[in-house]
């Protein structure tokens, strides 16, 4: 998900990036439940994705495909939210679900995953009297958020051989090509991680 780049945000240090963002996206989810959440929450992830220092375009329209990746979340969040509290709660709610998962969304896109790693491990030394392996929980966080892109592109391969063949993608004809194509990528990850000594 890295996008090579030269804006403040690329250049940011790892460490103080994630307690910033991770920040904006405690203080955009804990906004009232009120109508005037919603532009506060998408204008402010809208502002970070275009002052990144991607360039405007290139922020809007990376924006734009982290919000067509949260499709399902807005829908399935929207829908659940109207049904039990109404639309000026259903509105605010899912505003700030989406902000916060679009603020953090940042993180991959201008942060390589070996500076990603370093910080994860540095932040998490101060645990290690508790018997906390700082270097294999920030391993499993920066493999969990490697595998998320690697598993949609499966999906998306599975989807496009589907029409190559004439089908119509369906969640029943894909859910067991993409198991296997699912279970052959943690079987590749588990020989590599092994190859380099790591149980």
């Amino acid at each position: 998900m890295y996008r090579p780049g030269g804006g403040w945000m690329h250049r940011m240090p790892a460490g103080p990036k994630l307690a910033c963002l991770a920040l904006v996206a405690l203080v955009l989810a804990a906004l009232p439940s009120t109508w005037a959440t919603a532009p506060v929450a998408v204008g402010a992830s809208a502002a970070l994705y275009v002052g990144c220092g991607m360039g405007v375009l290139a922020g809007v329209r990376v924006l734009g495909c982290q919000a067509w990746a949260l499709r399902w979340v807005i829908v399935v969040t929207a829908v659940g939210q109207l049904l039990f509290l109404g639309p000026e709660a259903a509105v605010a709610n899912t505003a700030r679900v989406v902000a916060a998962l679009l603020v953090a969304g940042l993180v991959p896109l201008t942060t390589p995953v070996a500076a990603t790693l370093d910080a994860l491990e540095h932040g998490l030394r101060p645990l290690r009297p508790v018997g906390v392996d700082a270097a294999r929980v920030a391993l499993l966080v920066t493999i969990a958020l490697t595998t998320i892109p690697v598993l949609s592109k499966l999906a998306g391969d599975i989807r496009d051989a589907q029409r190559a063949r004439g089908l119509r993608p369906s969640l029943a004809r894909g859910a067991l090509p993409f198991l296997v194509v699912t279970l052959r990528h943690a079987d590749d990850l588990g020989d590599a991680l092994a190859a380099r000594g790591i149980r």
